[in-house]
């Protein structure tokens, strides 16, 4: 493991307060006549890809920064990075403001952006990491002992002499990984880091962005649609829709406030007939608190808010309809919570709709509202 001191830990290391983003779009007319109307009457609306975002993240930190395409992430870290400027609101990274110095605040982050390679396409991967050695002024051995440690945890030994070009995808990210990580960044901002990679190689970076957070208190904002990360590496996530902060708190404290439904799955000899009506009315329960799905071959699940009943009760009446040959209980995940949370937002959440009352300040970012 790359040796180097743990960073300081003095006050939160990102804040933002009021952080908005409006990019102004030229709106094409169709056809060739919209063409020449386009030449004379120009017509542009105004998208506000982030709307007044505040939150506030601490030294060591692992945020799970989730939402659906075209919701605001990336445009949230482009502004944290300095790539562009807020129209409103204020960011600050390491005390700096990260678009006025962007020299300086790009010395101590390293990112990871989707398909954008950091890599020259063209070269050697080793020349790629000796030229970011050079950019980032990183000491010759501690360049060495990262380096020897990227290549044995990556498994990038057989990768080093080719070009970038020649690299399939899961090559590649492992590659963009560790040059993100070579000099040994305060922050980190990761989207989509384990794509394309196999298990154990997932596991493997996951494990190693745990000891960089926890030993080194480097601080990550992870943006991932592989949910399985944020529940292994975040205990703390912010979901974002439509510019705007829907949820920021703890990841149990999601899954215990939005993951209420449980389910259990009935193993039956033989196809399986269960009427939800019936079950609901056995129970004593409204009808909506229950869901049954009937399995692919035999068997089903039931669905229920266990406020409103108990796992026992539902076995109970289910074994009193059905011959069960074995059964289990599954907790929510939280993929399952979030796609619940976006289908059904307008029936079942509908507080989700509105933005998250937001308080100016330090710890601006600990809300537990959605």
């Amino acid at each position: 493991m790359p040796v180097a001191p743990p960073h300081p830990t003095d006050g939160p290391v990102i804040e933002a307060l009021g952080l908005t983003k409006v990019f102004r779009i030229f709106r094409r007319r169709a056809g060739i006549g919209g063409a020449v109307v386009n030449l004379f009457k120009r017509e542009y609306e105004n998208i506000r890809a982030v709307d007044g975002v505040s939150f506030a993240i601490e030294p060591g930190e692992i945020l799970g920064y989730i939402g659906p395409n075209g919701a605001g992430k990336s445009t949230t870290i482009k502004m944290l990075c300095g790539i562009i400027r807020p129209t409103e609101g204020t960011c600050r990274v390491l005390g700096r403001d990260p678009h006025r110095q962007r020299v300086a605040n790009a010395r101590e982050v390293g990112v990871m952006f989707g398909q954008r390679s950091q890599l020259w396409w063209d070269i050697a991967v080793q020349e790629s990491f000796r030229l970011l050695e050079k950019i980032y002024e990183v000491p010759r051995e501690e360049f060495k002992k990262n380096l020897a440690f990227f290549v044995e945890v990556l498994e990038l030994g057989d990768l080093l002499r080719l070009p970038v070009r020649k690299l399939s995808l899961g090559q590649r990210v492992r590659c963009e990984l560790a040059g993100t990580l070579l000099h040994n960044p305060r922050v980190v901002y990761l989207d989509e880091p384990t794509i394309g990679l196999d298990v154990s190689v997932k596991q493997r970076i996951r494990e190693f962005l745990s000891h960089v957070a926890t030993e080194r208190r480097t601080t990550v904002m992870l943006t991932t649609h592989d949910l399985a990360d944020i529940e292994r590496l975040a205990k703390r996530i912010m979901i974002i829709d439509r510019g705007k902060i829907i949820y920021d708190g703890s990841l149990s404290e999601f899954k215990k406030t939005f993951g209420r439904r449980r389910v259990v799955y009935l193993d039956t000899e033989g196809p399986a007939s269960l009427d939800a009506a019936e079950l609901a009315a056995a129970l004593a329960i409204p009808r909506e608190a229950l869901e049954v799905r009937l399995g692919e071959h035999n068997g089903l699940s039931v669905g229920f808010d266990p406020k409103e009943t108990t796992a026992k009760e539902v076995i109970a009446a289910c074994l009193t309809r059905l011959t069960v040959r074995d059964l289990t209980i599954s907790e929510p995940k939280i993929e399952s919570i979030v796609r619940h949370i976006y289908d059904d937002r307008a029936d079942n959440y509908p507080h989700a709709a509105e933005p998250a009352t937001r308080t100016a300040g330090r710890h601006a970012g600990r809300r537990r509202r959605i």
